[in-house]
């Protein structure tokens, strides 16, 4: 799947459904968990979304701060 819509995907799922404010412009760069925009718990609903939407199974040792901190880290895990 192409990038760019796994991107705004998931964009859209974090700024809707986990920081709910829509019009929240969320940098790809920036740091969701670091800056306090999601918890440990909105990780996990995270990653139940990524195995629906895209039938990528993220196991929990990799949804850590570290790996899913931002945009970025987050397509690349689901892209790669």
């Amino acid at each position: 799947m192409d990038e760019k819509i796994i991107r705004e995907k998931l964009r859209t799922f974090i700024t809707h459904e986990l920081i709910r404010d829509e019009e929240y412009h969320l940098a790809d760069d920036e740091g969701i968990i670091t800056g306090g925009l999601m918890d440990s718990f909105a990780l996990a609903e995270f990653a139940v979304y990524v195995e629906s939407e895209f039938g990528v199974y993220i196991p929990d040792a990799e949804l850590t701060v570290a790996k899913m901190d931002t945009l970025d880290q987050m397509v690349a895990r689901v892209a790669g």
